[in-house]
């Protein structure tokens, strides 16, 4: 089985009959979510054709096809990217987004890493690897600047470091937002990605269960409520800034000049030692 064809049968079985519209039926169903001839139905394709591609006998499904898919199984515009780049991954066509060459976080970031200090900021790269971070950054994640330059992941500290359970308020959120993240960089950094799904599946079985579920949203703004041992409970707003054209992003926390929670983002500056990481 192909990674479309997974991708299919994984979210087939996550969408039952009364999210679109079909009737159950009585008595209990052997097949969890839909059954491949109602999603077929769903799609407007033959039963037949659709076996195929979820078998993984059909390597080319146009993108038509594909999008009736995607909208059968009510995907977002995230998720349904990511099953254009699984086809064009398993057809061996030239993925639509070529995948990037690691490298160091440009001059325009880390210089903007500097001047929105005391705001906790990263350059993550698409597996969230940290290629660079201010100060604060460092404090907000007690113990990431603990770890090696190489080995600091913003994924790998929430399901490896023992910190991260009590840091983060609400972990689970955080844990599912980062590994469906995780999985839109499938398609631009599959070696690099393998090789973190490999290490946290081996160490996590939450993370496996997660991965599992091919959950896949592109991470944006947002918020997210912190336990800090030094600056207490404060929630943040996050921003997250991508150049055009460039696979680097940066990830901000931030808070309006004058509340409660800025003043905690100046305390928490006035703990460093002023020394960021590139």
């Amino acid at each position: 089985m192909n990674a479309l064809a997974e991708f299919l049968r994984i979210r087939r079985g996550q969408i039952g009959p009364a999210d679109v519209g079909l009737p159950t039926g009585p008595g209990a169903r052997r097949t969890p979510g839909l059954r491949r001839e109602e999603l077929a139905a769903l799609a407007g394709v033959s039963v037949d054709y659709y076996t195929r591609i979820e078998q993984g006998r059909e390597t080319a499904p146009s993108d038509a096809v594909l999008g009736a898919l995607a909208r059968a199984l009510r995907l977002t515009a995230d998720e349904h990217a990511h099953l254009l780049g699984l086809a064009d991954q398993v057809a061996g066509r030239t993925p639509r987004h070529r995948p990037a060459d690691p490298r160091p976080a440009g001059p325009g970031l880390l210089l903007l890493l500097e001047s929105i200090r005391p705001c906790p900021a990263y350059v993550l790269d698409e597996v969230n690897d940290v290629l660079a971070a201010n100060p604060e950054g460092l404090a907000l994640m007690p113990g990431l600047s603990d770890w090696p330059p190489g080995q600091r992941n913003t994924i790998r500290y929430t399901f490896l470091h023992a910190a991260a359970r009590s840091l983060f308020a609400d972990w689970d959120r955080v844990a599912r937002n980062s590994v469906a993240h995780l999985h839109t960089a499938e398609l631009t950094a599959p070696g690099r990605t393998a090789a973190l799904v490999a290490e946290l599946t081996a160490a996590s079985g939450e993370f496996a269960a997660l991965w599992g579920r091919h959950e896949v949203w592109v991470k944006r703004a947002g918020e997210t409520a912190f336990r800090h041992p030094v600056i207490g409970p404060v929630t943040l707003a996050n921003e997250v800034l991508s150049p055009a054209g460039d696979s680097q992003r940066m990830l901000v926390y931030q808070a309006p000049p004058g509340t409660a929670e800025h003043d905690a983002l100046v305390l928490l500056a006035m703990t460093t030692d002023d020394v960021g990481t590139p």
